[in-house]
């Protein structure tokens, strides 16, 4: 007999047969999130995430596998029936308790005023578990407390199985556990249900209690809810492989169980962990520093811990992930793009974190890299392919970080840069898509990506005696450079009389005003019409000086048409006419599967105009006070970006861009929608931290650190 039905035997657990399956469609949580923690250890492969009030997805055994779709309390008082929930009831505030460690502390207080629920989390640095410790406090002594569980295993919504017995709860779909364990003794009641249809949470708001209660349902969208008797107790949320691991590692914490740990002991072991890596890192402004610890933990936090190197872009799924969650098809931000994790690895450079850098820098090209030397748009943890287009930035970058690491050696030569190099040889400088992953053609930043890449895979080629690639590359490289402007800047577009960038010319012919469509619905629009800051990558890779004039007349372009001044700051739109980000009357983005939205503001953009700030200040030799008022406006840069995080310190992809905050607010997927403040899009974004991080350190260097030299030697310097 195997193991696990004798578990169940023992546990009591039972199956009831219900109607309402499989349960309504499910969703992930909002990508709003406020906090996200995991241990610093390699050995805990566990990651919480924090929203709304609530745990939300739960990682595990990596950072692309999601099995949590939310934990919550509610609150209910038996005589008068009324039910309150942490999520929908309450005041959210989170607390980052201290400015080294990754522990969030959630507190909830009800808008009744009635209740009070403090959450503290923390993960078990040697095994696969969250810890909660939870605080109950209460006016009313009629309140009841109960604990409600949706799990979404294995990265779906479906197909999951739910058994419940005493204190313990079981969750599991194919090779993935969960064991969800509270002390012997604190629950009094316990149900599980198809979630919205007939779960506990239906049961209550009905009745005050529980009337039709399971204690086990197979093969849908479960969710299970306990009464409990305790105001203080802690929650262990284990994972394995195997249903014994997941419980054993539950288990353990408990001191009322074999093997007890008390919550402090962990939480100290955790937080020793943190303090350790943040003790590492360069001194910032004072002002600045909690800020560039959060993104220097949060860019550890998202690489994962079985495949080094591999940073996912975030750990949410953006506005819930469509129409539905139903299958495990949805990758979300958690995945790995070559260029996220080319501005992750900037960033690792920048805190002196050299072995981070190289973890990266080898999975790009012993994982990701195809056997043509290109990289897919996005991949999983095993390089397998999410997404299928071809961006040509994202074959470039590699070529870039290897030239910053000097590997130079034999092997990466031969095995990785030449073939990516070769690569954009061939197929340049066009692209399928650009850096926003949408559009085909030239573009002002992809094209500097790939010069750069080819100057300094030039250099390596050099330290390898193959000249003739090296040659080669420096020949391309050299052409694409005088024909940057003939390929991407418009002298007839309708913002300025003077030449200005495009976004993207979809045949090198930026005067031709050819139609382009752009994505989410936007429609067609004339291309020169259309414009991103995306030709600021020319001057922080080190191709144009900051003072061009076309450079300096594209920002006043850029400053017309997409900038919005925002009470944390200006920021800027991706591009004119953005589809990506909520509807106006504030549903979520795709919300019926159509693609359809408005983009908000970005706030790397504000981190990428402040580092071409201080390239213009570093290019002037000024006297002292000047060059104090010159950098004034890259720190204040970084203020904008540092106003926009969130109140866990989380800096989201985009913030909300208008004064009116809509009244039709889809509230599972999207926070208040305030003016200068994260909408429902990625949050934390690893390139939004990693950007803050960059600005930070060359603002105290002055002067841009990730600006290669070869490339700048070569066309700033003119040292050919």
């Amino acid at each position: 007999m195997p193991f696990s039905f004798l578990l169940f035997a023992s546990f009591g657990f039972g199956q009831t047969a219900a109607p309402g399956g499989p349960g309504k469609d499910a969703q992930w949580a909002t990508a709003a999130k406020q906090g996200v923690g995991t241990s610093a250890t390699a050995k805990s492969k566990v990651w919480f995430t924090l929203a709304q009030g609530v745990l939300t997805e739960v990682y595990y055994p990596d950072v692309t596998v999601a099995n949590v779709h939310l934990l919550q309390f509610i609150v209910v008082n038996p005589k008068t029936k009324k039910v309150e929930t942490e999520q929908d009831d309450a005041i959210h505030q989170i607390r980052v308790t201290r400015p080294d460690s990754l522990t969030f502390q959630q507190i909830n207080t009800a808008k009744s005023g009635e209740w009070k629920i403090t959450k503290t989390y923390v993960t078990d640095p040697s095994r696969d578990v969250v810890a909660i410790d939870i605080q109950f406090r209460r006016s009313n002594p009629n309140l009841v407390l109960y604990l409600y569980f949706d799990p979404s295993i294995g990265n779906s919504g479906m197909g999951d199985n739910v058994r419940g017995a005493g204190n313990k709860i079981l969750a599991y779909e194919k090779d993935v556990y969960s064991a969800l364990f509270v002390p012997t003794n604190i629950v009094s009641d316990f149900t599980v249900g198809f979630a919205g249809v007939n779960d506990g949470l239906d049961d209550l708001r009905k009745h005050g209690r529980f009337v039709d209660k399971r204690s086990g349902m197979n093969g849908g969208n479960l969710a299970a809810t306990a009464r409990m008797k305790s105001d203080d107790f802690m929650v262990s949320l284990g994972f394995g492989r195997t249903e014994s691991e997941a419980w054993n590692n539950a288990e353990y914490l408990h001191p009322d169980d074999r093997k007890s740990r008390i919550f402090e002991e962990i939480q100290s072991t955790y937080e020793k962990g943190w303090a350790d890596y943040v003790k590492t890192l360069p001194r910032v402004d004072a002002k600045y520093q909690a800020q560039f610890n959060m993104a220097a933990m949060q860019l550890k936090a998202h690489e994962d811990k079985a495949n080094p190197g591999a940073n996912i872009a975030s750990m949410s799924v953006p506005w819930g992930g469509g129409a539905n969650a139903n299958e495990p098809n949805i990758g979300g931000y958690h995945l790995v793009w070559s260029r996220d994790l080319y501005q992750v690895f900037t960033a690792f450079m920048a805190i002196g974190d050299r072995a981070a850098a190289e973890r990266a820098l080898n999975f790009l090209f012993k994982v990701q890299q195809k056997p043509d030397g290109s990289f897919p748009q996005n991949s999983w943890l095993d390089g397998r392919p999410f997404w299928g287009s071809l961006q040509m930035d994202e074959v470039a970058y590699p070529l870039i970080m290897a030239y910053e690491l000097k590997r130079f050696d034999k092997a990466t030569w031969e095995n990785h840069v030449k073939k990516a190099a070769d690569f954009i040889v061939k197929n340049g400088p066009a692209t399928p898509q650009e850096r926003w992953e949408e559009e085909a053609g030239y573009s002002p930043s992809t094209i500097a990506a790939e010069i750069a890449g080819l100057v300094c895979a030039a250099e390596i080629a050099r330290r390898n005696g193959d000249t003739a690639s090296a040659e080669l590359y420096l020949k391309t490289a050299d052409e694409w450079e005088a024909n940057i402007e003939k390929w991407t800047v418009t002298k007839t577009g309708p913002h300025s009389r003077e030449p200005y960038y495009i976004r993207i010319a979809q045949n090198g012919k930026p005067d031709a005003g050819d139609k382009i469509e752009l994505n989410n619905g936007a429609g067609f629009f004339d291309e020169r019409e259309i414009v991103d800051a995306g030709f600021l990558e020319l001057v922080r890779l080190g191709i144009r000086p900051a003072d061009d004039p076309i450079i300096v007349n594209s920002l006043k372009v850029i400053d017309k048409v997409i900038k919005i001044d925002t009470p944390n700051g200006p920021a800027f739109y991706r591009y004119n006419n953005d589809g990506y980000g909520e509807m106006p009357d504030g549903r979520r983005w795709n919300w019926d599967g159509k693609y359809t939205g408005k983009g908000r503001l970005w706030v790397l953009l504000s981190g990428e105009r402040g580092q071409y700030e201080i390239a213009r200040c570093a290019a002037q030799l000024l006297e002292s006070s000047a060059a104090e008022r010159c950098y004034n406006r890259p720190k204040a840069r970084l203020d904008h970006m540092l106003a926009f995080a969130n109140e866990g310190l989380m800096i989201p992809e985009q913030v909300w861009d208008r004064k009116e905050t809509p009244k039709n607010i889809d509230r599972q997927f999207i926070p208040d929608l305030k003016f200068g403040e994260g909408t429902g899009s990625a949050t934390p974004l690893a390139w939004s931290m990693a950007q803050f991080i960059r600005l930070a350190t060359n603002l105290k260097a002055g002067r841009n650190l990730d600006t290669p030299a070869a490339v700048y030697d070569r066309y700033i310097l003119k040292k050919r």
